[in-house]
């Protein structure tokens, strides 16, 4: 046959036809692998995720681990006992001098009271003004601390760290502490409300501006 436009039309589309069909027959050969290299591929970035905030987490938490010097609970078991128990001494050391030095604080503070407020007030023999009501035992406060300063000194003095046993010394003075304090403390808002009628007296206050500038 002699081919026409017709024929050579026919041919191509027959052709175009042949080509979609290979193109689909391709396609669902490779549709499966397609989807599993992309699922696959998913899979990968959701481990890479993963291991991202791993990774942040565990700077994190090295950001808010205690820094080098502090004492962890690890820290403690990985160290010595030898030397656990140096620090531990070391510390009950200062604990028992600060507690010494705030005692001598305390009766310095006492002492300047009787010698600068109290004796001048009783030498005075001022009329309306009650010193013993005011200050109530205050004086026998400053002869028991006293008492548990030396005390504490004699079971300090001269004694290895080991053996300074500061548990007895208050239970010694526990008696004399007590009825002290339990006198000074029932007295405490009388004589509150009694100084606060003296301020309210212009005479009585000066005599209490003259000891407060003897104390500064």
């Amino acid at each position: 046959d002699c081919p026409g436009k017709e024929g050579v039309g026919g041919r191509r589309m027959n052709l175009a036809l042949l080509r979609n069909k290979l193109y689909m027959g391709q396609r669902r050969k490779t549709e499966p692998v397609v989807e599993s290299t992309t699922t696959a591929g998913d899979h990968g970035t959701l481990r890479r995720s993963q291991s991202d905030r791993t990774e942040y987490s565990q700077k994190l938490q090295e950001k808010m681990a205690p820094q080098a010097g502090s004492s962890s609970p690890a820290t403690l078991l990985q160290e010595d006992e030898g030397q656990v128990s140096r620090r531990m001494m070391a510390k009950r050391v200062k604990i028992i001098a600060e507690l010494m030095q705030t005692e001598k604080d305390y009766i310095s503070d006492l002492d300047l009271c009787i010698k600068e407020v109290i004796q001048p007030l009783r030498n005075r023999q001022i009329a309306r003004f009650d010193v013993d009501g005011l200050f109530s035992n205050i004086e026998l406060v400053h002869q028991v601390s006293a008492k548990l300063l030396s005390l504490l000194e004699e079971a300090t003095t001269d004694v290895e760290p080991p053996m300074q046993i500061i548990g007895e010394v208050f239970l010694q003075i526990k008696g004399p502490l007590e009825d002290t304090y339990k006198i000074y403390c029932y007295r405490h808002d009388d004589a509150h409300t009694m100084l606060e009628s003296y301020e309210k007296d212009e005479e009585l206050k000066q005599h209490l501006r003259h000891c407060v500038q003897s104390l500064k």
